[in-house]
């Protein structure tokens, strides 16, 4: 028999015996991937696969701009996991050679968001940029740190960790300022992330261009009281970073392994640094979209995985809270570095809640109805379709057959 009708024969009998496995895999139930998942269909979860797969082929069709992944769980089971492919250095190559705001420093390196070495996924691996859902990551690393007597109460003053010789435009305001309105971003600096990212004026984009990027935001004037209004600030969780480095002596991404990552069976990430060395807890995580999932679902099972309380379940909703009305339509508000909005479900309130990363990062569980929804993408220029959260609650869970 030739080498050709070998390899031919060795196909189909892989083929059959792939079939043979998946079949009896739906005969006896639920299977368990490498990664600690339950994998099953989504009709043993009251889910309709056909409506899923209408969403599915929306995002291929481009609808929704460039989706990268998009993940549903209900029950603690993974039901529905589809990937879509962009031609990333096509898409962007011309803006990636570009200078501007989102090409910052040298364009080879990690702070210019169109380099397809760097953004969406990390040097070509499944790791995908979680941008500002790191700083949700780093929301439940403070709760763990609290919980452990390691980090200290909310209350605490932020000039507590620095020499105030150093810091400038030190008023009563600033020394006011505490983590909990670092948590909250209702810290009072003047600050202005709402333009585009692509807009040399928004405030992140003048940040990036500094060394010391903690130094830069603690130094800006302030614009509030703290503790009175939400104001989107990339630079409060940097400097919630450096006090974490500070209380707790250790680092931060070296803690979330230790506590957070190596419970959950995270073992492949990477974060980012800041030009300074402090790793960047508003941006530089990177993580597949099956780990992104397993973040939302402890939140939905109030912080324990397993037999294991990794994070304390009242700090789950402490931290996921409504603290603060964002300003935004639909009664969005704002925790501790989580967001949340109302959505309505059979006539019934309900509340959802997420993580929101710049280009379309977004983890979501919705507690009543034992879900975990997960999208990641790469829209990051004004003017791209988008998938935005609310929109992903009302598709996924009209898919809901009981």
């Amino acid at each position: 028999m030739s080498d050709v009708a070998t390899g031919a024969q060795n196909r189909t009998l892989r083929l059959i015996l792939t079939l043979l496995l998946t079949l009896s895999s739906g005969a006896l139930g639920d299977t368990k991937s490498a990664d600690d998942w339950q994998i099953t269909q989504p009709d043993a979860v009251s889910l309709s696969e056909e409506a899923l797969s209408s969403i599915s082929q929306d995002i291929e069709n481009g609808r929704y701009g460039h989706i990268d992944a998009f993940l549903v769980a209900r029950h603690g089971k993974l039901v529905f996991e589809q990937y879509y492919k962009h031609d990333y250095p096509s898409i962007y190559g011309q803006e990636a050679a570009t200078p501007g705001a989102l090409v910052v420093n040298d364009p080879s390196g990690p702070y210019n968001y169109f380099n397809p070495w760097w953004h969406p996924y990390y040097r070509n691996t499944t790791l995908h940029s979680m941008q500002s859902v790191t700083k949700s990551v780093v929301s439940a690393l403070v709760g763990i740190a609290i919980s452990r007597g390691e980090f200290p109460t909310l209350d605490t003053p932020v000039l507590q960790f620095f020499d105030e010789a150093t810091v400038l435009n030190i008023d009563r305001r600033k020394r006011d300022m505490t983590v909990r309105d670092l948590l909250t971003m209702s810290e009072g600096l003047l600050w202005d992330e709402n333009l585009p990212y692509n807009d040399p004026e928004n405030s992140f984009a003048v940040m990036a261009k500094a060394h010391n990027w903690v130094q830069y935001t603690l130094d800006l004037p302030m614009g509030t009281e703290p503790s009175t209004v939400f104001n989107y600030n990339s630079g409060a969780t940097l400097i919630l970073g450096h006090i974490f480095r500070l209380a707790t002596g250790i680092d931060i991404e070296e803690y979330a392994v230790e506590h957070l990552f190596t419970p959950l069976g995270i073992n492949d990430y990477f974060w980012d640094r800041t030009p300074y060395g402090l790793t960047d807890t508003q941006e530089g995580l990177y993580i597949s979209a099956r780990s992104l999932a397993k973040i939302a679902q402890l939140f939905l099972q109030k912080g324990r995985w397993q037999d294991e309380q990794v994070i304390p379940a009242t700090w789950i909703g402490e931290s996921t809270a409504p603290h603060y009305l964002t300003g935004a339509a639909g009664d969005e508000a704002y925790g501790y570095l989580w967001w949340s909005q109302p959505y309505t479900f059979q006539e019934r309130t309900l509340r959802g809640y997420f993580g929101k990363g710049f280009g379309g990062q977004r983890p979501i569980f919705l507690p009543e109805l034992d879900m975990v929804i997960v999208l990641t993408g790469w829209n990051i220029l004004p003017g791209q379709p988008f998938f935005h959260a609310m929109e992903a609650i009302e598709r996924v869970t009209a898919s809901i057959t009981e």
